[in-house]
């Protein structure tokens, strides 16, 4: 990342402090061009790279140029590359890039070069946050079971990451049990501004999991990308991007006391949704802005993938800086951060109107507009103030099947359901409460959500109330360090009586690793078909993601979480309704045990000092002990081994040369499935838990596990076998072809109904082709290359949709899979497409960024697609059959 003699800018570069000549920095102010001072401050950060990574090869001057003309391009499409200071990993998507980096170097070595090649260049930390379950809660002891458990279920997984970190420099894993991956990005890895190789310059990253985004809320630039763009990042390969519209966000107002930074995040999610902000970065600027700790920007930039957008920025400013100071960062690097910025105008005072720049688009929020909220039941952006919960939930109740709706009788919505947990009747119904979980990289950073829940938790307890037994309370915290103020502030005891123990640190119940539900309450749920409630301090609620019976499930903020966990329901109205009834006949309501914002910044000042980060977190890479104990081998090249159902040499790369055949045409294929809107990363390749009866439990039973053995979809991601058959295995896909939900499709030549990867191998022996029919917003949801790379092996050569999610389209083409989209106002309904013909698509030799192409029937219709390529680089990607044979390739050059 350092500057070369060839760079046409080296006369900007100078010293930040002129008694340490050789610490030097690219003055952005000395281009002397009145333009930097209009952009965005998110866009001066890409300028910053290109000035400074300027060579004329990869990053041209033109392209300085055109970041600088940013303004007015907004009406055209304009590629630019930009390098990322560093990346970041979490091991469900980490795993697979060790996987196909260990392959990459196999396939080099076949082609006679350095398989050393293969190997990061740009930092890159793993976190190991998504293998934890959570198989034991309620006890004390439920934080060491689960550890354990984790570590005796993947020690597979764990030894081949342990492999990567010796066998690949630049490459740190943090182990298993030290948090979420973001909240350990903003609590430690994060640097701010780099001082590496003599420079100075803007911390920067990409990272493998949607929810990177957390990071913009300390000013430090970033976004998610497919595991597989990544894997080029690190390989030192600029992620080739448009130039994207900024749209402003302007805060202003103080919210009210009462008010949680989630009741916020889902506000301006719903907002930003309705605006329409995909594809583009959001930045945030105003005097409202001042108003909100790093910790309250952090979960609004955290939910960034929810409101569409690529990135959700906050610039440093002096709350930043004191944020830095309280997590423990050193008093030195602090004046530099601060110096360095504001010498290239990159620190931000949100009062002062003059620093606004210009924006493609403004749009603004009054924090005093903002009253307590949750969203729901089955999509992050469908907010539900939380004094319309009841009526809300009871109508989704009869509405018809979708996003709002069960489709439950009539007369069946009174229904209820007896059963005995611990030797006591309770009875379940509607709306139930069976999984509260105090969880996500979205809440748990923040302290004055989770110091809130636990005074709301002290406040219940002293008013003599509980939570009923069987419902799935839990707390999984970010970091060591919230356990940390927990503890010292008093509160964690309280929780723990309300069944909020520690069951791991890591993403758990938000990631769909919520553990099985007691066997009685399922058997109720099963019985009386009811739509019991999951209730959660995460930011994703999608269908089959956080439990296979819980049909509804709500986001909210930690305090929330307990509030139904004690009222047992989601119908009910708390500004009206007692939230339970004491054992002195008294009634409580939510009012009465509610913690104001001052009583929970009282007790945040006194117990979240730097001391606590400095403790955990100087430890952090040593803490585990079986990390610690873990043997692996240290070989550059990797031993496969064939007995493994974790770790297994993918199929990507067989048979590939150093020579690039002609793009051939897509000749009568067949639709696999026929879907609709929203069809999200889960829909496609599932992170949870693998049912008894799929095609994947089916494969590991022929290898000799038992059930208890399968651990989840997420922890197979080493494993291709598994993962192509878990390819469209979520039981809650919605296949037009069969009309209800259920993980299969119908086999068009024979008219079977089979499981999709059963259909998929039958289509692929008559090599076949096949296409996925989709409608708005296909991919949306977690940044997950499986959900590319496993329709690829299923023999999907296209996907045709009314439009995509950002990441999930980028990963298509990583895979050479062709993301094809409807032209405006066009529909596979409105062109009558059925499903059931046969496509054939014509590839022209000679492509270009976004062409429009033909598509034919075996009904002798035609109609035309846009061709979702949209630049350049992506194009050279499909010629090589992906972006990993590309770099194979390059990599083998002499």
């Amino acid at each position: 990342m350092t500057a070369t003699v060839q760079n046409p800018f080296q006369h900007i570069v100078e010293p930040l402090d002129t008694n340490k000549p050789t610490q030097q920095f690219f003055n952005l102010s000395k281009l002397g061009d009145p333009r930097y001072d209009r952009l965005p401050f998110s866009i001066r950060v890409l300028l910053e790279s290109a000035v400074r990574n300027c060579d004329e090869f990869l990053v041209k001057r033109s392209d300085v140029e055109s970041i600088l003309n940013w303004k007015q391009t907004q009406t055209q499409t304009v590629e630019v590359p930009f390098r990322p200071a560093r990346v970041i990993l979490q091991d469900f998507t980490g795993v697979p890039a060790v996987v196909d980096f260990a392959a990459m170097r196999d396939a080099v070595m076949k082609l006679g070069g350095n398989p050393e090649k293969i190997n990061p260049v740009c930092p890159a930390d793993l976190v190991i946050d998504h293998s934890i379950q959570v198989d034991f809660n309620r006890k004390s002891d439920s934080l060491q079971k689960n550890q354990d458990l984790e570590f005796d279920r993947n020690k597979e997984r764990f030894q081949f990451l342990k492999w990567g970190s010796k066998a690949f420099r630049n490459m740190r894993i943090i182990p298993p049990g030290s948090g979420i991956v973001h909240q350990v990005n903003l609590e430690y890895l994060a640097r701010v501004v780099f001082n590496e190789d003599g420079y100075f310059y803007p911390d920067s990253l990409v990272g493998t999991d949607s929810h990177t985004t957390m990071i913009d809320g300390l000013g430090v630039l970033g976004w998610g990308v497919g595991g597989i763009e990544a894997e080029a990042v690190m390989l030192g390969q600029p992620i080739s991007m448009v130039l994207p519209e900024v749209v402003g966000y302007k805060l202003c107002g103080t919210p009210d006391k009462l008010i949680t930074s989630t009741d916020i995040v889902l506000t301006v999610t719903k907002h930003l949704r309705q605006v329409g902000v995909v594809g583009k970065f959001v930045e945030f600027f105003g005097p409202g802005v001042a108003q909100l700790s790093i910790a309250d920007r952090a979960t609004i930039a955290n939910m960034c993938p929810e409101y569409g957008a690529t990135a959700a920025f906050f610039p440093v400013d002096d709350i930043s800086i004191q944020y830095l100071e309280q997590t423990g960062r050193e008093p030195e690097k602090l004046t530099d951060i601060a110096k360095y910025l504001k010498a290239v105008g990159m620190f931000r005072d949100y009062n002062n109107v003059s620093q606004d720049p210009d924006f493609t688009q403004v749009v603004e929020l009054d924090l005093t507009t903002v009253v307590p909220c949750c969203s729901g039941p089955k999509r992050p952006q469908d907010r539900i103030a939380v004094s319309c919960m009841k009526n809300d939930f009871e109508s989704c109740l009869g509405a018809k099947q979708g996003f709002k709706g069960f489709q439950v009788a009539p007369d069946r919505h009174s229904a209820t359901v007896p059963f005995q947990f611990g030797g006591k009747e309770y009875t379940l119904s509607h709306g139930s409460v069976v999984i509260a979980a105090i969880t996500s990289c979205t809440n748990t950073s923040n302290p004055s959500v989770m110091l809130g829940a636990g005074l709301l938790a002290k406040k219940a307890i002293e008013c003599g109330l509980s939570v009923k037994p069987y419902i799935k309370t839990s707390l999984s915290p970010g970091s060591g360090v919230v356990t940390y103020y927990l503890k010292e502030s008093g509160v964690m005891d309280y929780l723990s009586q309300l069944g909020f123990e520690v069951v791991g640190y890591g993403c758990m119940t938000c990631i769909g690793n919520s553990g099985p539900l007691p066997e009685p309450v399922v058997e109720a749920i099963t019985q009386g078909d009811l739509v019991a409630a999951g209730i959660l301090s995460g930011n994703r609620n999608f269908e089959g993601r956080v439990h296979p019976n819980t049909r509804a499930n709500y986001l909210a903020s930690p305090p929330l979480v307990i509030a139904y966990a004690i009222a047992g329901t989601v119908r009910i109205d708390f500004e009206n309704e007692p939230i339970a009834v004491n054992s002195e006949g008294r009634e409580i309501f939510l009012r009465d045990i509610w913690p104001t914002r001052e009583e929970i910044q009282a007790v945040e000042r006194t117990f979240v000092i730097p001391s606590m980060f400095k403790e955990v977190y100087q430890k952090i890479e040593k803490v585990n002990e079986r990390w610690n104990a873990l043997v692996a081998p240290s070989d550059k090249l990797y031993t496969w081994d064939a007995e493994s159902t974790y770790i297994k040499s993918p199929p990507f790369f067989d048979g590939l040369t150093m020579e690039l055949k002609p793009p051939k045409p897509i000749n009568d294929a067949y639709v696999l499935l026929n879907l609709g809107d929203s069809v999200t990363t889960d829909h496609i390749s599932p992170a949870g838990n693998i049912a008894r009866t799929s095609s994947a439990a089916r494969y590991l039973t022929s290898r000799g596990l038992t059930p208890r053995d399968y651990n989840s979809y997420g922890s197979r991601r080493g494993n291709d076998a598994v993962m192509a058959r878990g390819t469209f295995a979520n039981i809650r896909l919605f296949n037009k072809f069969l009309n209800k939900q259920a993980p299969q499709t119908i086999h068009l030549p024979t008219g079977e109904t089979m499981d999709v990867f059963d259909a998929a191998e039958r289509y692929q022996q008559s090599g076949v082709p096949l296409l996925v029919l989709a409608g708005k917003e296909y991919g949306s949801g977690s940044s997950r290359d499986w959900a590319a790379k496993g329709p690829f092996l299923l023999g999907i050569k296209a996907v045709i949709a009314e439009s995509y999610e950002r990441i999930h389209r980028s990963n298509l083409v990583g895979m050479g899979v062709i993301p094809l989209e409807y032209l405006p106002e066009q529909t596979a309904d409105s062109l009558g497409l059925t499903g059931r013909e046969r496509y054939t698509i014509s590839i022209p030799e000679q492509l270009t960024p976004r062409m429009i192409i033909d598509v034919k029937l075996d009904t002798g219709k035609t109609f035309q697609v846009r061709m979702r390529f949209d630049t350049d680089v992506e194009l050279a990607y499909f010629h090589n059959g992906g972006i990993l044979n590309y770099m194979i390739r390059k990599m083998s050059e002499n």
